[in-house]
């Protein structure tokens, strides 16, 4: 009883500590910031292996910058459209950061798509971890509200005739959900991996787009207990939420995890473009 009570309130005050440095208001943290306090669980830290060496080199995508309303600069990894269009999709990176694994996933999705913008964008403002308490350390010092200026500021920068749609993994799997609610009236679509769901009913009902959330079964952290409640939160916001869950662990679709489960990732994949394609016609 007394282990309860001493792990109960380690939780309580991490959560107060962890809600003061992101300047929350109150001591209940958002979804991502419950997402981003995974960092110090150790279980969920070595769930992470680090990432095997790999380099991805690409003839049509670059590095770009671009001014957010806090004042400061953003980094993204950006794919033009071969023809001018409205498209775009914001993809946000795993638990390891803007590394050469999504910058390859992101011109297979901007190849499968056809026509289409693809700006990966960068919540780690520059940093990338090549070991797994690096990335823990990265993801639990991204600030809320510069996150939210990172993303407001692609949103500007893809402009305001933009139809915007998301995807994410793990850490960015959450985020895709909160860009998507970010874009508004430009939202055209959103796609989830292992993400945290929001929670807040309030914001889901200003969903402008269906949400499709691809998750695993064994998951510890977003298991499908949370699954369930994103569910039922979704249909009491009145809004379409499509589900496919995986005999998988999380992080099954990132390569360099021995985790990952390439018959999910496949299939999971599939629905993606089926998902998204059609909304960019």
């Amino acid at each position: 009883m007394k282990k309860t009570i001493l792990l109960l309130t380690v939780v309580l005050s991490s959560a107060f500590a962890f809600a003061q440095n992101n300047k929350v208001a109150c001591c209940y943290p958002t979804a991502t910031q419950r997402f981003a306090m995974l960092a110090s669980d150790k279980k969920f830290i070595m769930a992470h292996p680090n990432p095997k060496v790999f380099h991805f080199q690409s003839s049509i995508g670059k590095a770009i910058t671009y001014t957010t309303a806090d004042g400061k600069t953003a980094n993204a990894y950006e794919l033009k459209a071969k023809t001018p269009t409205n498209n775009y999709l914001l993809v946000v990176h795993e638990y390891f950061g803007l590394n050469d694994y999504i910058k390859q996933i992101s011109e297979k999705l901007y190849n499968d798509f056809g026509n289409v913008n693809v700006i990966a964008l960068d919540l780690y403002d520059g940093k990338v971890a090549t070991t797994r308490e690096d990335a823990g350390k990265y993801m639990a010092a991204v600030k809320e509200d510069r996150a939210q200026a990172i993303i407001k500021g692609a949103i500007a920068y893809a402009g305001p005739k933009a139809r915007i749609a998301t995807i994410g993994w793990c850490f960015g799997g959450g985020w895709s959900l909160q860009s998507t609610l970010d874009a508004g009236k430009q939202a055209i679509g959103c796609v989830m991996y292992y993400g945290m769901p929001e929670q807040d009913v309030n914001k889901l009902k200003t969903l402008n787009t269906d949400v499709l959330g691809l998750f695993a079964n064994q998951d510890q952290w977003i298991n499908t207990k949370v699954v369930s409640k994103f569910e039922e939160d979704m249909k009491a916001a009145g809004k379409k939420l499509t589900v496919y869950q995986y005999d998988a662990n999380h992080g099954f679709s990132n390569p360099s995890n021995p985790a990952y489960n390439s018959a999910a990732t496949t299939d999971a994949y599939a629905h993606t473009v089926e998902f998204l394609k059609p909304r960019f016609k």
